[in-house]
């Protein structure tokens, strides 16, 4: 366990030569991919016009995911991690709620946008128990 909690949270967040612009094309083809999806959602549109953008945006989101957790592990236990958890909990919920589905899509970007544009000292805020993360890699 010490081992996974030291890949997971590294004393400083792991970066490389241009993870930015890595970043800005992944969250790029992730808004398109949600825009495609939404139309589906929206307009009650047969599963067939708007699936492939369902893959394309689980890839690209899982891709971004990816990158976040292996720069910083916190990011899984801190609000933006933790409202992805709860995006993908919401979509997984349109299937069977089929009269719902639009309204747990627009909840869906609702809590990405809250999170994407709170205060730093929300979306950074540590919510896992402070004994599982070692000292120096609170912050």
């Amino acid at each position: 366990m010490p081992e996974l909690r030291a890949l997971l949270f590294p004393p400083e967040p792991r970066r490389f030569a241009g993870q930015r612009w890595v970043n800005v094309a992944l969250r790029s083809v992730h808004l398109c991919a949600v825009a495609g999806l939404g139309a589906g959602f929206l307009h009650g549109l047969p599963a067939a016009s708007w699936q492939p953008w369902l893959w394309v945006a689980l890839a690209s989101g899982s891709a971004l995911g990816l990158l976040f957790v292996w720069s910083d592990g916190r990011w899984l236990v801190q609000p933006p991690g933790l409202a992805v958890l709860a995006k993908l909990g919401l979509l997984g919920l349109a299937p069977f709620v089929p009269a719902a589905g639009a309204w747990l899509f627009l909840g869906a970007v609702a809590l990405s946008s809250v999170f994407a544009h709170a205060p730093a000292r929300v979306r950074h805020c540590l919510l896992l128990p402070a004994r599982w993360v070692p000292p120096q890699v609170r912050r």
